[in-house]
C-alpha cells in the first residue's frame, strides 16, 4: 500500500533488544495526506539499515510504501504500519525528489452562446387525454 502526504512531526527514535538479544531501531513518523481532508497517519521505519536509507524532515513531501499488521496482547489488538520505502515526492503524480508546486489554474475557455433548440411541430391527430401522445414518457402515476 502507499500513501502520499507531507512529514509533520519526526519522533524519538526508539531502540532496545530483543528476546533473543538482537539490538533493534524504530523510527517513527507523522505524516498528513493531502486530501481534501487531511488525515494523520503514524507510521515507523524497523531496523537500522532501513532508517538510513530512508531518512524524512519535516515539511518534506514523501510517498510511502507500508504493510500494516495487527497483533492481540492480552486480549486487546494493536496495529502497526510499517514502512519499507520511502520516496521523496509524490511518484503517483509524477514529482518525485522535490516539494510539488500547486499547479496553476487553466484559464476558463470562452463558451460559445447556446443555440435555441429546434421547436417540433406538433404530431397530427393526437389525443389530448393520451399521456403519451407525441412519444412523451412521464413517471407520473396518472
Amino acid at each position: 500500500m502507499e500513501v502520499v502526504g507531507k512529514i509533520i512531526q519526526v519522533l524519538p527514535l526508539q531502540e532496545g533488544v530483543g528476546r533473543n538479544g538482537n539490538p533493534w531501531k524504530v523510527q517513527p513518523y507523522v505524516l498528513e495526506t493531502l486530501d481534501q481532508y487531511p488525515r494523520k497517519v503514524h507510521f515507523e521505519v524497523f531496523g537500522e539499515d532501513r532508517i538510513r536509507m530512508n531518512p524524512c524532515a519535516i515539511d518534506q513531501l514523501v510517498t510511502v510504501s507500508f504493510d500494516i499488521e495487527s497483533r492481540e496482547f492480552n486480549g486487546r489488538w494493536y496495529t502497526s504500519i510499517r514502512a519499507y520505502r520511502i520516496v521523496q515526492g509524490d511518484v503517483t503524480q509524477g514529482v518525485v525528489g522535490a516539494q510539488a508546486a500547486p499547479q496553476p489554474a487553466a484559464a476558463p475557455q470562452p463558451v460559445a452562446p447556446a443555440q435555441p433548440a429546434p421547436v417540433d411541430a406538433p404530431p397530427v391527430n393526437v389525443d389530448p387525454f393520451d399521456a403519451n401522445a407525441g412519444g412523451e414518457t412521464s413517471d407520473l402515476p396518472f
